[in-house]
């Protein structure tokens, strides 16, 4: 027998138990019933549930669901649209998910697989700063696809970049420059 508070109270009959229970206004709950003899504790159950539901609840709104997105290219592609996926996929990274990077074949691209690997590993390198390669460029039929990781940076609990410190002196001088354009505005006016 375990009193609320943690105490051992030693082994004594159920219907004692049940005494000290109701006594407490407490209820008697059976921790361990398959031990010789059973424990059991004096607990407000109702409570005990309560905050049971309530750990499980926090556990599940601080998880983060790791995703799979997925860019798609051809071997083709032009350098503005290159930037314009590079540019998503490292906001995917910094967002904490998966990235699947695909190249698609078509026709007589097929012969030439490698300038898909190459701009896959451009890619890779390009990304180096928020992601790792987590499977190297394969080919499964017409596409070639590579997977990446965001990488975990030791001691940054945000995963927002911060913005540059700047010093007061400037503060107050871009201050200045807005109030002169309003006075100069004024003015005008």
């Amino acid at each position: 027998m375990i009193d609320e508070d943690g105490a051992q109270l030693g082994i004594m009959t159920i219907q004692e138990a049940m005494r000290i229970a109701i006594d407490k206004d407490l209820d008697l709950v059976k921790i361990a019933p398959t031990s010789k003899p059973p424990v059991c504790k004096i607990m407000d159950y109702g409570k005990y549930r309560y905050e049971q539901a309530k750990r499980v609840k926090d556990v599940r709104r601080h998880q983060h669901v790791v995703e799979v997105k997925e860019i798609r290219m051809s071997p083709s592609i032009g350098i503005n649209d290159f930037n314009t996926k590079l540019r998503n996929g490292l906001k995917f990274l910094r967002e904490g998910d998966r990235l699947k990077v695909t190249i698609r074949f078509r026709g007589r691209e097929m012969a030439h697989t490698d300038i898909g690997e190459k701009l896959l590993k451009k890619f890779a390198d390009e990304c180096a700063e928020f992601g790792n390669v987590d499977k190297n460029p394969k080919l499964d039929g017409r596409f070639m696809s590579m997977f990446l990781t965001p990488k975990q940076i030791k001691g940054e609990g945000s995963k927002e970049p911060k913005a540059p410190k700047s010093e007061p002196g400037q503060i107050k001088a871009e201050a200045k420059k807005v109030t002169k354009k309003e006075t100069i505005n004024d003015a005008e006016d």
